[in-house]
């Protein structure tokens, strides 16, 4: 179905019954998703999601920083979920698995893009139609969030992190931004524009996240984080 005909038949009339049926079914795919995933990832342990993009060629510095990441995280006991997708997704499963640790894809199942990747422990694969099945996903399982560059997706992802732990939806949990170049632009506006003119954040809200530059630098920050409440990884 063409872009067109999904906007013209949003716009169609349509009776209670016709309602009804389509919903009811579209209910039950959800609640298949959320069923199959809580009963996967429950078992699973701690785990860090690495988010990023998926155009990313396996040659980029980026693609490297993601698979140094993943290394230095199982090293410490912490498994490592990505969307299961190429690039980033797969740098991180990538060194997740190369190094012996657990390697998890929630994949989102995408007309053009998306096609989960060969470093992916099989009984740890999760396919998805419903992105924010997919979400739900992303913030009841992990520990915590490393976020390299990537685009509306990983935006998507991240700041969705950001504003459930600002608003108390879920426990406090380290975010971390890798590219200070990447990101700096934007974090400068959330404090000029967002903080400073126009108050829609508070001053604390800039503590959410931290923007480093180098695998060592974030894995630390999550490291450092769990230190100070003595927690482990019990895996």
């Amino acid at each position: 179905m063409t872009g067109d005909e999904k906007l013209r038949l949003a716009f169609e009339n349509k009776n209670w019954h016709e309602i009804k049926v389509t919903d009811s079914w579209q209910i039950f795919k959800i609640m298949a998703e959320f069923v199959d995933g809580f009963e996967k990832l429950a078992k699973i342990g701690p785990c860090v999601s690495i988010f990023g993009s998926a155009r990313t060629s396996n040659e980029h510095d980026y693609y490297k920083t993601a698979e140094e990441i993943a290394r230095l995280l199982t090293e410490r006991g912490y498994g490592v979920i990505s969307g299961g997708g190429p690039g980033i997704m797969e740098a991180a499963n990538k060194g997740a698995h190369e190094a012996g640790g657990k390697s998890v894809g929630l994949n989102i199942e995408l007309p053009f893009e998306q096609f989960h990747n060969k470093y992916i422990d099989r009984d740890k694969l999760l396919e998805f139609d419903y992105f924010f099945v997919r979400k739900v996903m992303f913030m009841k399982y992990s520990q915590g969030f490393i976020v390299l560059p990537g685009g509306f997706g990983t935006m998507d992802e991240s700041f969705e992190a950001i504003t459930l732990i600002q608003t108390g939806k879920i426990a406090r949990f380290p975010i971390v931004f890798v590219g200070k170049d990447y990101w700096g632009g934007l974090f400068n506006w959330v404090e000029e524009k967002m903080l400073n003119t126009e108050k829609n954040i508070s001053p604390e809200d800039l503590n959410l996240y931290r923007v480093v530059d180098t695998a060592e630098e974030a894995t630390e920050h999550i490291f450092k984080f769990y230190d100070k409440y003595l927690l482990k990884p019990n895996f």
